[in-house]
């Protein structure tokens, strides 16, 4: 004999995920003693379903209504659509009769879409790689398409693929790469701001509307020149070596070359006059004539070795007193590491430095500091430059044995124009100027 009935007051019940709804469950005591219930929500519900209050008494032929709390969460775990729902309603005299009525449950949809771009930041000569990540954080399943936009007409975009379906809870890739329409040969780098947008929907859907449900996200391509800015130095200052060469050197050499010239066809061929008074001097006659021959041969025999000894000693007298000398200092350091590159003035030198160029051309972020001796001239953050230069008109003294110190702290390797992250940060320093030697 059935003891216990029970039914639901609702056969189909609509709840949001993050909200709440309720139903009523109403228990009858058909038994001739007291009896008391227990309720169990049952089926896929039951997680964030209960029963209030969860157990009641009831004297026979009585009923009561008990509340059937239904909260679903906002999460892609909770998939939209029909659930069925159970409660399991247990007399404890006659757990033979136990009922279980039964009824649906609706679950809203809910959409909620999150992306990211790794990295934010890229540089390059021409272009850039870049990665989009894309999850699906709502209920049901969606189509994600992606869309780059740019102010002006400086980049082109390109997503591979271009758009995905994914499930509730679903995360996927797509690759991005940026290119720009031109090359920088020289001057400074350009930044290119751009966006990423992820919207929810196919390409037609895309095309004809909008969608609310879309995450835009930033990012930056900074395009770097072909050749550095301290290149255009190097070049600009050998060509000014080159026109003093052409403006003052050549000239000078050409014509101390024209004047030794001239002086030996002199001494090889004397005027008319003095060859007669050295004839006049001899015995006479022929053999007075042979005699003077025989003594115009000894002077250029002499006036070779001298002009031999001429040219040593304007080549070894070249070599002393000021010249215009470089140096440059090469660092390479491990992510999280510091390592110092020094030069050392040689002994007996003192070193007038007036310019000093400084490349930084992986990008690479950390700190740099650039000491003369036991002086600190500068420190700068790796990050805020790639190429950078410094001049003195007044140069600054080094003397013998000290040194000119390049120290590195890695914070993060960089990425070269290749479009692969270095393994390690790698700074360049040069430094000139003028080497003389010290005072007696």
């Amino acid at each position: 004999m059935v003891t216990t009935s029970a039914e639901l007051e609702m056969s189909t019940v609509t709840v949001s995920p993050g909200a709440e709804a309720t139903t009523t469950l109403t228990v009858r005591n058909d038994s001739d003693i007291v009896e008391a219930y227990t309720f169990e929500v049952v089926g896929d519900c039951a997680a964030w379903s209960t029963v209030e209050p969860a157990r009641v008494s009831l004297y026979p032929g009585t009923s009561e209504a008990v509340t059937v709390r239904l909260a679903p969460p906002r999460s892609h775990e909770v998939r939209a659509g029909e659930i069925p729902l159970g409660v399991r309603v247990l007399p404890t005299e006659h757990p033979e009769s136990v009922a279980v009525p039964e009824a649906t449950v609706v679950v809203g949809s809910f959409h909620e879409l999150r992306a990211e771009l790794d990295p934010r930041r890229r540089s390059g000569w021409l272009g850039a790689r870049f990665r989009t990540s894309v999850q699906n954080r709502g209920n049901t399943a969606v189509d994600v398409v992606l869309d780059g936009k740019q102010a002006g007409e400086e980049l082109r975009l390109s997503f591979t693929p271009g758009q995905r379906r994914l499930e509730p809870g679903e995360s996927a890739e797509m690759g991005l790469r940026v290119r720009t329409r031109k090359l920088i040969w020289f001057g400074k780098p350009a930044t290119w701001p751009f966006e990423v947008e992820a919207v929810e929907g196919t390409e037609e859907d895309t095309e004809r509307e909008q969608s609310a449900r879309a995450e835009v996200l930033p990012g930056e391509f900074a395009q770097l020149p072909v050749l550095p800015g301290w290149l255009l130095m190097v070049l600009a200052a050998l060509l000014a070596l080159l026109l003093a060469w052409f403006a003052l050197v050549r000239p000078a050499v050409r014509s101390t070359a024209k004047q030794a010239a001239h002086e030996a066809a002199q001494e090889k061929t004397p005027p008319g006059g003095q060859q007669g008074s050295a004839a006049g001097g001899g015995t006479g006659g022929p053999t007075g004539g042979q005699g003077d021959d025989k003594g115009q041969g000894k002077p250029n025999t002499s006036g070779g070795g001298s002009g031999s000894g001429g040219s040593g000693s304007g080549t070894g007298g070249g070599t002393g007193g000021t010249q215009q000398s470089s140096a440059t200092i090469d660092v390479q350091t491990g992510s999280g590491a510091k390592k110092k590159g020094t030069y050392r003035v040689p002994k007996g030198k003192v070193f007038g430095i007036t310019d000093i160029v400084v490349a930084n051309f992986q990008g690479d972020e950390g700190v740099l500091t650039i000491s003369f001796g036991e002086r600190k001239i500068t420190t700068i953050a790796l990050e805020t430059f790639r190429n950078q230069d410094y001049h003195w008109v007044t140069p600054i003294q080094i003397q013998e044995n000290d040194t000119v110190t390049a120290s590195v702290t890695c914070a993060k390797p960089g990425t070269p124009a290749t479009g692969t992250q270095a393994s390690e940060c790698h700074q360049v320093l040069n430094v000139s100027g003028e080497l003389s030697d010290l005072a007696p």
